[in-house]
Formats: C-alpha cells, structure tokens, sequence
C-alpha cells in the first residue's frame, strides 16, 4: 500500500532547528500538509504544500515553521526554527488527491528544555 514516509524527526534543544521530511511517490501530484500531535493533544495542522506551488502556514507556527515541496525529489520539507518544548509531537505527512488521502506512520520530535 502507497504511503507517506516521514523521517527527520530527533531530540533538539530548545531553540534548535530541525527539518523533517516527507517522501511520498508522485509527490507532485498531491496536496500535502504536516500536522502534529502531542500526547493528549487533538492532531494539529501545520502547514500545507498545494500543488500549484502555493504554501500556507498555520498562525500558531508561522514566522517560525516552513514548508517546502521538491516535486523532482518527491520530497516535502518542514523546516522548524526556534523549538519550544510545546513543539514536542509526533509529526504526522498527509497526502491527498482529491478525496483519497494517506497519511504517513509519524516521526517523533522531542524538545529539551
């Protein structure tokens, strides 16, 4: 079965950088998003990559978070600057195409403080 494979995730600092991916076959035809969730926390989003081109970055991230598409590398970026340890989650690539949609298993980020 086809799905999104997340990987990057690590243990970082508080204030550190880190950049997850997400690589997904024929990335470019799909709408792809980042979302996280925290333990007892509902699953967050994060960002999106439209197929246009076009990016958008939720408020709650933004000016801190950046999301990028590499089509030629079936590659989505999530590049988070300034970690807080609140960013702490599993951080979860959605792949969709029209109405069907894959989610990947998650890799885990952790924010020391």
């Amino acid at each position: 079965q086809v799905r999104p494979v997340e990987s990057g995730g690590d243990l970082v600092q508080a204030g550190g950088s880190l950049r997850v991916s997400c690589l997904m076959s024929e990335m470019a035809k799909y709408t792809v998003d980042w979302w996280r969730q925290a333990p007892g926390k509902e699953r967050e989003l994060l960002a999106t990559a439209f197929i246009d081109g076009r990016t958008m970055v939720q408020e709650s991230v933004k000016g801190r978070f950046t999301i990028s598409r590499e089509n030629g590398k079936n590659r989505v970026d999530l590049q988070m600057n300034d970690l807080k340890p609140e960013d702490a989650a599993v951080y979860y690539c959605k792949c969709q195409e029209g109405w069907t949609v894959y989610w990947g298993q998650g890799t885990q980020v952790a924010v020391s403080s």
